[in-house]
């Protein structure tokens, strides 16, 4: 099973890497300090699930991999038009193109660029981001991610992964209905993300305080009414599922676009509560609790955004 996983940091480094070290073919995607201390060093990963290291061929330009099975699409949301243009040498005639990104709209974008046919719906869950240069932190989470054809139709290829995670040891699920676990995921980062990024505490000090926690709720809520508006609702079960993904967090945990703030890198925002608050306008949907968070951390994300350009 020859893997391309374009994005090598906390969520792509982490399962990456389970892959590689089950004895798959996998070849990292990444840039800078990072590229530079996986040449050097290889993938270290510090984990609640057990440390582990492996040595894997990195690059930064896709031609030096190749066609590839699959391709564990992990880059920042920011960056997925950019990384989609330069798929072409990694897509072969069965390519699967899998996003694990955060947000509802990458697939979209990844079927302009290869196709809807070389594209797949998957969803990470777990709390990870690189430590240093080469080191990847896995602080919580289930670890697992849930993928499937945007069809709905049970393929071949996805068969074929589910099986190469399975042995790789981290749980997997192939979906039906992925754009309803991407909507539910949503509704999930959208609460986490924005309250312990706009707290500023992490979530074991925001479910514990019963204002917070019902904001939380709030967040959930309102992105699952717009999905329903968009024609894809998110059941109960799952929504349930959500609010005890986060009861069962750590509790010192936080989520990317809060430590994306604090180190004054370039956040999300836009995928997540810009993305909510312009498609619940279009609908004509209230969506309070949203808007704050946005106005909020937006300034935050304009001021990150300046310095790291």
């Amino acid at each position: 099973m020859r893997i391309a996983v374009y994005g090598a940091g906390g969520v792509g480094g982490y399962f990456g890497g389970r892959l590689a070290q089950a004895g798959a073919d996998v070849h990292f995607i990444a840039r800078g300090a990072h590229l530079q201390a996986l040449h050097e060093r290889g993938l270290r990963v510090r984990s609640v699930k057990g440390d582990f290291e492996v040595r894997a061929p990195a690059t930064d330009d896709p031609a030096d991999v190749g066609s590839c099975d699959f391709v564990l699409f992990c880059v920042k949301t920011f960056d997925t038009d950019a990384a989609a243009a330069r798929l072409g040498p990694l897509v072969g005639e069965g390519t699967a193109v899998v996003s694990l990104q955060n947000g509802v709209e990458n697939e979209d974008k990844l079927a302009r660029a290869v196709g809807d046919d070389h594209v797949m719906g998957g969803a990470a869950f777990i709390f990870a981001e690189i430590a240093e240069p080469g080191v990847i932190l896995h602080t919580g989470g289930p670890a697992s991610i849930t993928f499937g054809e945007l069809d709905g139709h049970t393929s071949e290829r996805a068969k074929r992964l589910l099986a190469c995670c399975e042995q790789a040891g981290f749980e997997a699920e192939l979906s039906a209905s992925i754009k309803t676990v991407l909507w539910a995921k949503l509704a999930f980062i959208c609460a986490q993300a924005g309250m312990t990024a706009a707290v500023r505490l992490p979530i074991g000090e925001i479910r514990t305080v019963d204002a917070a926690w019902a904001a939380f709720g709030r967040l959930v809520a309102e992105v699952c009414a717009v999905a329903e508006a968009d024609g894809n609702p998110v059941p109960q079960t799952a929504r349930d599922r959500a609010l005890a993904l986060a009861q069962a967090a750590e509790p010192g945990s936080f989520s990317s676009l809060h430590d994306d703030l604090v180190a004054g890198r370039r956040m999300e925002l836009e995928a997540l509560h810009g993305f909510v608050v312009r498609r619940a306008a279009q609908h004509g949907l209230a969506v309070p609790t949203s808007e704050a968070v946005y106005a909020i951390l937006q300034p935050w994300a304009i001021r990150n955004q300046h310095a790291s350009t």
